[in-house]
């Protein structure tokens, strides 16, 4: 790891830390029988937990080291991340099932491919991250000049810079009207339609700049830097971030065998109002209304950990200032699909 690499590990702070380990930390109890082998040599039985956005990989460390039966499938789509959690997590290597290069919503395909039924637990630490906001050529920050790429996996084709100068007004207004919730997303799409005739949008900074004359001046003088609410729009629309985290985490509360956990830290209202609908939805009685007793195969198949979202402590979002826009919410697996019982030798059976 290069000293720039070093730097980087060593100033991060996983998000919420504690109470991600307290709350996954139930489902990965218990380890197999070491003398016992499954998928991919690991010892059979043992805890799985899948960081689907591995990132530096600060919360999968911690959880190595707080569980040494555990073993981690790492997802993350960007490969530079992948590389320097690699090199992190090197300690742990005997006990890492696999790395993939992958976006979050191909956990059922990873586990297929690496021959895993089912996992203990699940983490999701959604948005961008510090690497990526810190590295000013990745094109996510309005702080940096640099090229605007903002793409989280630069295997891909779209970059930032195609959708300003290429889609049509009517749809980059709805862009950052829905993805970025800005008031003023007609005014900008509109100022950015007349700037690029002159020349194409290519730099943060010039975005920036542009979006800070489109609004009015009283709004500029509130709320923080007024290009926020645009770049967040365009970083989701070039990442489709909604889109796969739609159908993200449904598949991984699949993946989840009885007594498994799910912890997702979102860190925008879209995000977190898709993870709200979606726990609310697995964890309610779809029994049909009118009947005197539930029925058994329409129990919840999941139960919320958390009331409502967790917000982080006032202590950690003056250390670590990022964490201060973050939700957590989290649920348990409590039943296996509807018309299925419990299996024999289920976690919940076992306990």
């Amino acid at each position: 790891m290069d000293a720039g690499d070093n730097a980087t590990v060593a100033g991060h702070v996983p998000v919420m830390l504690d109470r991600v380990l307290a709350l996954l930390g139930p489902a990965v109890q218990a380890a197999g029988p070491a003398a016992e082998r499954g998928p991919g040599g690991q010892p059979a039985g043992a805890p799985v937990y899948v960081d689907a956005t591995l990132g530096l990989g600060g919360h999968a460390e911690a959880m190595l080291r707080a569980h040494p039966g555990l073993r981690l499938i790492g997802i993350d789509r960007d490969t530079t991340a992948l590389e320097r959690s690699a090199r992190r997590l090197a300690p742990f290597a005997d006990r890492i099932i696999a790395l993939e290069h992958a976006v979050y919503d191909a956990v059922p395909e990873v586990l297929h491919r690496l021959g895993v039924p089912a996992v203990d637990a699940v983490l999701f630490d959604l948005g961008v991250s510090s690497p990526q906001l810190d590295e000013a050529e990745r094109g996510f920050a309005y702080s940096y000049d640099a090229p605007l790429d903002m793409r989280m996996d630069r295997t891909q084709s779209l970059t930032a810079a195609e959708v300003v100068n290429g889609y049509p007004p009517a749809e980059l207004a709805r862009i950052l009207r829905e993805y970025g919730e800005e008031r003023f997303a007609q005014r900008i799409a509109a100022a950015i339609v007349r700037e690029r005739r002159r020349a194409p949008l290519e730099s943060t900074k010039r975005l920036a700049d542009l979006v800070r004359s489109a609004i009015p001046a009283a709004t500029r003088r509130t709320g923080g830097n007024p290009a926020k609410r645009t770049f967040q729009a365009l970083r989701i629309e070039v990442n489709g971030e909604l889109d796969t985290w739609r159908r993200a985490l449904p598949a991984a509360l699949d993946a989840l065998r009885v007594g498994g956990r799910v912890v997702v830290l979102s860190y925008h209202s879209l995000e977190d109002r898709i993870t709200k609908r979606v726990l609310a939805e697995q964890a309610a009685d779809t029994t049909p209304p009118g009947l005197p007793v539930p029925l058994p195969e329409h129990r919840p198949r999941f139960r919320l950990l958390t009331r409502g979202a967790e917000l982080p402590s006032d202590e950690e979002t003056t250390t670590n200032p990022r964490a201060a826009s973050v939700r957590l919410r989290a649920a348990e697996r409590v039943r296996e699909n509807p018309g299925a019982g419990d299996p024999p030798g289920s976690r919940r059976e076992a306990r």
